[in-house]
């Protein structure tokens, strides 16, 4: 039971505290697990979440911030007004519940389809790829000398590290050798600035309600780089869940999306937002061979895994219709 560990922690730090209650594990994978609970105080609960990597879990994968920095830019993004959850504490080893942070938990709602189809959202579903726009140059404008330590990627680099995962996997796809030959000769070299990059900023990580987005979660793969790259992943096929015709995650057009970044003061390149899009479309792809490929040789030959892996299909039609469109 993890809930006496978090009541006595929580008791040391969070003013009134009387306990904690209803925790409930959330989602786990390899290295990493989310809680949610309650932290009981005389006027009422204050919901809560435990974002964390047990002691003895193994190292975060390589591209990951780790948590330590998840916890830092999400609690810079709630103090410069993005819609972030606010970090309450930050574990330390003393504590005996590994590494990570709690954070304020935000009610809405995260499943793609839902928000894409359930009339709760119909109002907010209108404005949201221009107040992802909006998000994402707050976002693009936090001060790198706030930020923590985080890796930096250029175009280039990604393009020869995508193109060895790819290699390793060992399962040929002409549109993948395609899409690499796409890439290198359309790489746009250096970015004229390198921002903070959330990394993976879509449709499935944000927490929406009525009133549009309140909260942006799972900053693991945040970097310094293009800003144009977010803008790129958060139009990928994959992520408008059937809604093809609304590039930005199947809420709006791109014009939309762009014209909200513009309005609040940044600049878009869309030459280079699509170089990014047929990147995280490639990227995607590979995913989810390298899914496919744990499935066919690893222990767990879950059904989830093989879903997912056979998604690298759907990922050929969607580069195919970037790069050889219909009537081309």
């Amino acid at each position: 039971m993890i809930e006496p560990q978090l009541g006595r922690i929580v008791g040391s730090w969070y003013a009134g505290a009387i306990g904690v209650a209803n925790s409930k594990r959330l989602s786990g994978g390899a290295s990493q697990e989310t809680w949610s609970f309650d932290i009981m105080q005389p006027h009422g609960l204050v919901g809560a979440i435990l974002r964390r990597s047990p002691k003895g879990y193994g190292a975060a994968p390589t591209r990951a911030a780790g948590l330590a920095a998840e916890a830092k830019l999400m609690q810079l993004a709630f103090e410069a007004g993005i819609p972030s959850p606010r970090v309450l504490y930050v574990l330390r080893p003393e504590d005996d519940l590994g590494t990570g942070f709690i954070m304020q938990r935000v009610e809405g709602e995260t499943i793609a389809r839902k928000i894409l189809r359930d009339n709760e959202f119909a109002a907010a579903r209108p404005h949201l790829a221009r107040q992802i726009g909006g998000i994402l140059a707050g976002l693009h404008r936090l001060p790198q000398d706030k930020l923590p330590k985080l890796r930096s990627r250029s175009a280039t680099q990604e393009i020869a590290e995508f193109e060895r995962d790819y290699r390793s996997l060992n399962w040929p796809k002409p549109v993948f050798e395609l899409a690499l030959r796409w890439l290198r000769d359309h790489d746009p070299g250096p970015s004229a600035e390198e921002t903070l990059v959330h990394g993976d900023f879509r449709n499935g990580n944000l927490i929406i309600g009525a009133d549009g987005v309140r909260a942006v979660l799972d900053w693991e793969l945040a970097h310094l780089g293009d800003p144009m790259e977010d803008l790129g992943w958060v139009c990928v096929n994959s992520w408008r869940f059937g809604e093809i015709d609304k590039p930005v995650g199947g809420f709006g057009s791109r014009e939309e999306l762009f014209a909200g970044y513009e309005a609040a003061g940044r600049k878009v390149d869309p030459a280079r937002v699509k170089f990014w899009e047929v990147m995280g479309t490639l990227r995607w792809g590979i995913m989810c061979g390298g899914m496919m490929q744990r499935f066919r040789e690893g222990p767990d030959h879950s059904m989830e895994r093989a879903m997912i892996g056979r998604r690298a299909s759907e990922t050929e039609i969607d580069l195919l219709r970037l790069l050889a469109p219909r009537g081309s």
